[in-house]
C-alpha cells in the first residue's frame, strides 16, 4: 500500500519522538536528582535507546519505513535508494518530532530538573557531550553510525530474516542497544543528527537556573559525523548486495 507524503512524514515525526522519549527519557531517569532510576546506570540508557529504536521500526517502517534519523534518509539518497524530493520534508519531520519528544520529556521530568544541579546531567539528558576531545567525538560518531546503518541496511533486507515477522526489528533493537553499551562511552552517543540538534535546541530555551550551556561549538560533529558514516555504510551495503 502507498501512503501519502503528509502521512509518511507524520510517521517519521512521532517515531523521533517516541526515539528520543524512550532513548532521553531513560538517561532522564539516570541522570536527574530524585528519580526511581536514580543512579541505575549505563545498561538502563543502552535498553532505552534499543527499545526506542526498535518501537517505531516495528510501528512506522511499513509506512515510512521508519528512518527516524536524517543521516539514514541522507545516506540512502545519496546512494540512489530514496528520492531527493522527500529527503528535506522527512528531515524537517524527524527534526520536529526529536523537539516534541524532547519537550514532552521535559514536561514529565519537570520536578527533577529543578532538583538537579549539575548542568552536565540536564544537557546529557538533551544531547550527546564529549568525553574526550572534538577529533575523538567525531570518530565514535562516525563509526558508530556506519555500524548503525550497514547493520540496518542488511538485517532489514534480509531475505532470511523477513520470513519471521518483527524478528529484524528486534535485532536492530540490539544492534542500537549494544552500539550505546560498547562505543557510548566517548560521546553518548548520538548516531541521528535529529537526536542531538532538535533536543539541544529545546536545551537552549529550558527555563531552568543550573542548566548551563548548551555547547554549540561541538553541536556540528554530532550532526555531520553521522551523516558521513551513513553515506559511506549505504554504499558499501550496495557495493556488496
Amino acid at each position: 500500500m502507498h501512503y501519502s507524503l503528509a502521512v509518511r512524514a507524520v510517521c517519521e515525526m512521532i517515531g523521533t519522538a517516541i526515539l528520543i522519549l524512550f532513548g532521553n527519557g531513560a538517561v532522564a531517569n539516570v541522570d536527574l536528582k530524585g528519580t526511581k532510576g536514580y543512579h541505575n546506570g549505563w545498561i538502563l540508557i543502552a535498553i532505552g535507546y534499543g527499545v526506542g529504536v526498535m518501537i517505531p521500526v516495528l510501528m512506522f517502517g511499513p509506512i515510512s519505513g521508519a528512518q527516524i534519523n536524517p543521516a539514514m534518509t541522507l545516506g540512502l539518497a545519496v546512494n540512489g535508494l530514496f528520492p531527493w524530493s522527500e529527503v528535506l520534508i522527512y528531515i524537517i519531520a524527524q527534526l520536529i518530532g526529536a523537539m516534541l519528544g524532547q519537550i514532552a520529556l521535559f514536561a514529565i521530568y519537570y520536578p527533577f530538573y529543578k532538583k538537579t544541579e549539575d548542568a552536565s546531567h540536564i544537557l546529557g539528558t538533551c544531547s550527546t557531550i564529549p568525553a574526550g576531545d572534538y577529533f575523538n567525538g567525531f570518530i565514535a560518531e562516525f563509526f558508530g553510525t556506519f555500524l548503525l546503518v550497514l547493520g540496518a541496511m542488511f538485517i532489514l533486507n534480509s531475505t532470511a530474516l523477513k520470513s519471521t515477522v518483527g524478528i529484524g526489528q528486534l535485532a536492530l533493537g540490539f544492534l542500537v542497544c549494544t552500539l550505546v553499551a560498547s562505543l557510548g562511552g566517548p560521546t553518548g552517543p548520538g548516531l541521528n543528527p535529529a537526536r542531538d540538534l532538535g533536543p539541544r535546541i529545546v536545551h537552549s530555551m529550558l527555563p531552568l537556573a543550573n542548566k548551563g550551556k548548551s555547547q554549540w561549538a561541538y553541536a556540528w560533529i554530532p550532526v555531520v559525523a553521522p551523516i558521513a558514516g551513513s553515506m559511506i555504510a549505504v554504499f558499501l551495503y550496495k557495493m556488496i548486495v
